[in-house]
């Protein structure tokens, strides 16, 4: 019961919030409820379908190919791969983190996973259309040629200044999961 309690510490300490919000205003307390009811709903709609891709990522293509296209050798080659990985997923920001978890374990190179990430959340296909459409090409092309090259950057930085014994625990982590 006790290990019950400490895995589930955050929600059951949001969830007495969320009732004592309800106590003292129905309305708000109500709304938040609403809400967060909203949010689990789309969460439970795009979850099955990127675990059942991961599956299939998993099993489908080999570690060596993985390491061979984005690995530690891949070069360019493995930056602009995992930009259009980035660029052509679907879903929330919160559906890159197990892809990344499996690309940890498939052997990808620290940088491509955080370039990969960087992408998915900066760089999507749809919401590029959606730019040009609403807000114009020139302002869509100007964004995206400005994101890319500043993803680069950031996922360089970060790549080096973050310590290899750090990686390298994310790397044993992600094998365990």
């Amino acid at each position: 019961m006790k290990k019950f309690f400490k895995r589930y510490r955050s929600f059951l300490i949001v969830l007495a919030l969320l009732l004592l919000i309800t106590l003292i205003n129905k309305k708000i307390g109500f709304k938040a409820f609403d809400i967060a009811t909203f949010s689990m709903k789309e969460m439970l709609l795009v979850i099955p379908p990127v675990f059942i891709l991961l599956g299939l990522l998993d099993i489908w293509v080999p570690r060596e190919t993985m390491i061979k296209f984005m690995g530690e050798g891949s070069g360019l080659k493995g930056v602009l791969l995992s930009i259009l990985l980035g660029s052509a997923a679907a879903g929330p920001l919160y559906g890159a983190f197990p892809v990344a978890a499996v690309f940890m374990k498939k052997g990808v190179k620290f940088m491509n996973i955080l370039i990969f990430l960087g992408a998915w959340s900066t760089t999507k296909i749809p919401m590029f259309l959606f730019e040009m459409s609403s807000l114009g090409t020139s302002f869509a092309t100007t964004r995206l040629l400005i994101d890319i090259p500043g993803i680069i950057i950031i996922a360089y930085l970060l790549s080096k200044s973050v310590s290899k014994d750090y990686v390298n625990k994310l790397y044993v982590n992600a094998e365990n999961l």
